[in-house]
């Protein structure tokens, strides 16, 4: 009579970075059976899981970061039919009692999963509402840009000579940015046309910036 041996099953945290991951893979009773380190790439990826499964039967995977570095491995885990759970940040006492380091962290990772810690599901970053977020990271930092160049004409024109001011002081932003987006100053050769030249870069990347934005928004 041939007696099956139930396979073992695990558990897998993931501690990521950048340019590497560490996974500790754990038992069902939180005893750790191997740690190792994989490239952030499909190919890491994959050994990454050809790794785990090795080792036993795979309940679950823990990363921390699915909304960043560890995305990428989410994604992949997701496709290929593993549970994957979102893991916060190991606690601070945690890290004052073991210190910090890639495999302590990836092990906190895998226990947070054990002890029913980490329940949460990597959000989704294929639909609509993600088309929208990466779309409006864009227009925030175009917005941003924007903001800092008229505010640094401003502070030109408080101490530009007295022509300039003359010539500025009462227009609106946009109508500045126009109006000073036209100018041709020529060689900055000394203050006043050095002011001027750098009134009107500053004047010709608000306008681009600002087209930036708007196109930006309607595209959302």
């Amino acid at each position: 009579i041939t007696i099956m041996t139930p396979q073992r099953v695990i558990t897998v945290g993931v501690d990521t970075h950048a340019d590497t991951h560490t996974a500790t893979v754990c038992d069902h009773l939180g005893r750790i059976i191997a740690t190792s380190a994989f490239d952030t790439t499909p190919a890491g990826y994959r050994r990454l899981l050809s790794w785990a499964k090795r080792r036993g039967e795979i309940s679950s995977f823990g990363i921390e970061g699915t909304g960043s570095y560890g995305l990428g491995l989410a994604r992949f885990l997701t496709r290929e039919g593993i549970a994957v759970n979102e893991v916060n940040r190991t606690n601070r006492q945690h890290r004052r009692r073991r210190g910090k380091s890639d495999p302590a962290d990836s092990e906190a990772a895998a226990r947070t999963v054990l002890a029913g810690d980490a329940t949460g599901s990597p959000k989704d970053h294929t639909g609509g509402v993600e088309a929208v977020r990466v779309l409006n990271m864009a227009r925030r930092s175009a917005v941003k840009a924007k903001t800092q160049a008229a505010n640094q004409v401003r502070d030109l024109v408080v101490t530009a000579p007295d022509d300039i001011r003359s010539e500025l002081r009462d227009l609106r932003t946009p109508g500045r940015m126009k109006h000073c987006a036209r100018w041709r100053p020529g060689d900055p050769l000394d203050a006043r046309s050095a002011t001027r030249v750098a009134i009107r870069q500053l004047a010709q990347r608000w306008m681009a910036l600002d087209a930036e934005a708007k196109q930006l928004e309607a595209q959302m």
